[in-house]
């Protein structure tokens, strides 16, 4: 589907990635991992309603922190009840730090299914309540684009201190089809892949000019990584891969030319039948010809023209990446160039 992302790590157009999390993700996150997926920032689920408390929020927080990710919370709002649930996010957000300086703007999640009639007054009551109550004006909203364009008026309450986050998965980060001058976070895919997530994420690009600085408290700087031991080596011919949902260790072997015994050598793996997406293996790589590397299809991308440039031929590529439709690829996936 075209919600699967796992993004470049080197992408040369100004656009800034980021995850929103919650609870499902738990807090046995390799940060260091979703860092080196040039990911900038972070928004987790602090709250829900009036009493829910996101339990890993305090790990993932500072998780993120720690790398130098620029980290927010928000709120799952329910109808009714403004004021108690305003009063319960900031609480949490200022016990984990994030109304200070270099975090990421606060969030308010418009989505809950039991939203009736016109929900545009809980937004502008959410908004005052928490200026009030937080010292702070500025506020991200999210919401899908079905509910951009169809039940919110953002014109009435997106001021300068609000920026949107809208999700649509059409497989194109950072194009929606909403348009509005405070626009600035596209949700792209429920389903991303990002190295340090053993499962899917929601994976978010920044639209048009606006940059990740925008939307940061201050606009201070996220502090700085710990410094991290150099990786060691990758063998030599040999290249890193990112498991990918659905692999499995005897596919990968058949793909790269090796076996399942030698990966599970090399990657010190004790159980060939147990590998999770989004780790990183070494696996056979290239002779000096380009074979091997890592190429992550962009929108627009068909195989004939990588092909082309590669100068080999659809039906190695395909089989080299177990395609069985090779009229059928999708942006975001990765490839392994034969």
């Amino acid at each position: 589907m075209l919600g699967r992302f796992a993004m470049p790590e080197n992408r040369k157009d100004h656009v800034d990635y980021g995850i929103d999390i919650s609870s499902w993700q738990g807090s046995a996150i390799d940060w260091n991992a979703v860092k080196g997926n040039n990911i900038s920032f972070a928004s987790v689920k602090v709250t829900e309603a009036t009493g829910y408390v996101n339990p890993h929020a305090t790990a993932q927080v500072d998780g993120a922190r720690s790398v130098g990710i620029h980290v927010g919370g928000y709120h799952y709002a329910h109808p009714g009840d403004v004021a108690g649930q305003v009063a319960h996010f900031v609480a949490q957000l200022n016990a984990r730090g994030l109304l200070g300086s270099g975090s990421l703007w606060p969030m308010l999640d418009m989505e809950h299914h039991t939203f009736t009639g016109d929900p545009n007054g809980f937004v502008a009551e959410f908004i005052r309540e928490y200026r009030a109550r937080s010292g702070r004006r500025e506020l991200l909203v999210y919401a899908n684009q079905y509910w951009f364009t169809r039940r919110l008026r953002a014109g009435e309450w997106a001021d300068d201190g609000v920026i949107l986050w809208c999700a649509q998965y059409n497989g194109n980060p950072g194009h929606v089809d909403y348009s509005h001058p405070r626009l600035a976070i596209h949700q792209h895919s429920q389903e991303g892949i990002v190295p340090g997530f053993t499962g899917f994420v929601d994976r978010n690009a920044t639209v048009g000019g606006w940059r990740v600085g925008s939307f940061v408290l201050d606009g201070a700087p996220a502090p700085a990584p710990a410094p991290q031991p150099a990786p060691a080596p990758a063998p030599s011919g040999w290249v890193s891969y990112v498991i990918q949902p659905g692999d499995t260790l005897s596919g990968i072997a058949a793909r790269t030319g090796t076996t399942v015994g030698e990966l599970a050598s090399r990657n010190g793996i004790t159980n060939p039948n147990l590998i999770y997406a989004g780790n990183t293996i070494q696996v056979p790589g290239s002779d000096g010809s380009g074979g091997g590397e890592r190429y992550q299809i962009q929108p627009g991308d068909t195989l004939s023209a990588l092909a082309v440039r590669w100068g080999t031929t659809v039906a190695a590529i395909a089989a080299r990446n177990g395609i069985a439709d090779p009229n059928r690829i999708y942006a975001g996936n990765w490839l392994i160039r034969p």
